[in-house]
């Protein structure tokens, strides 16, 4: 199984403060993982770990096997896709939906005089499609819900066809019935063994799609525990990680979790 990304001894070190500390994790080709953690964990530092947006203070990092550090980043980038809040409102209001995510292509927001082929706007159309948006190709972006904004940055996430996709919390903000279709359009994503590998972030076992294969769990910056779904989700390592007993569960691929009695649980 082909290596997509490795973290050696990670640590990331800004003003003094530690926000990674000594991370090692291994991601294959064929994985798709999920990221928990509470606020202030270091979820989005390491999506930017591994979206070669910052560099490690201490350690190794090895993205789709190149030495970050050891290669030009604007080399690395363009192969991996990446969603978060940030992004999206960089998108201007006006573009066209299909034009947010055709210029992917160039890794631009906001479309200029880039020249694209039919083969560009065919690809831009079939991505709008996999994730249940075709209809929305000629509207602004701008006159979208959150919930089909979220879908089409997945899309855009796709255009360049990346070796890995990284999600940085892509169901914060939408109510039940849009958390739930977007649920839906990542399981189908993460089920498809032609996509690339995935790092999915969130707060929330209620947002991770059956087709998740491993979790990391993650607390103050430290993993508390990391390995196949079933073996690292459970009550003791999530009570760990957000310092409070919960118990949790799973139900046709979905999972949900609460608070496991009145006392508060006690890190060591």
């Amino acid at each position: 199984m082909a290596e997509v990304a490795e973290l050696v001894g990670v640590s990331i070190v800004r003003q003094g403060k530690e926000l990674l500390a000594d991370i090692d994790w291994t991601i294959d080709e064929s994985d798709r993982w999920v990221v928990i953690g509470p606020n202030g964990a270091g979820k989005t530092t390491l999506l930017q770990v591994l979206g070669a947006q910052l560099y490690p203070s201490n350690g190794m990092v090895d993205l789709l096997g190149e030495i970050v550090g050891a290669t030009d980043v604007f080399e690395i980038r363009p192969r991996i896709g990446m969603t978060s809040a940030a992004l999206a409102e960089r998108v201007p209001k006006s573009e066209r939906v299909a034009d947010v995510v055709v210029s992917a292509a160039y890794a631009v927001l906001g479309r200029w005089r880039e020249d694209y082929d039919e083969l560009d706007h065919d690809r831009a159309r079939e991505l709008l499609a996999q994730v249940g948006v075709a209809e929305l190709a000629d509207r602004t972006f701008g006159t979208l819900s959150e919930g089909e904004r979220k879908r089409v940055m997945v899309a855009r996430a796709l255009m360049s066809d990346p070796e890995l996709l990284l999600l940085d919390e892509p169901a914060a903000g939408l109510d039940v019935a849009g958390r739930e279709t977007l649920v839906a359009t990542l399981a189908r994503l993460a089920e498809d063994p032609m996509a690339p590998a995935q790092v999915l972030v969130t707060h929330h076992v209620e947002e991770i799609p059956p087709g998740i294969t491993h979790a990391l769990l993650l607390r103050e910056g430290r993993i508390v525990a990391h390995g196949p779904l079933r073996e690292t989700l459970t009550d003791a390592n999530l009570s760990e990680t957000f310092g409070i007993t919960l118990q949790v569960s799973e139900s046709g691929g979905r999972w949900t979790v609460r608070a496991g009695g009145s006392s508060a649980f006690r890190r060591r």
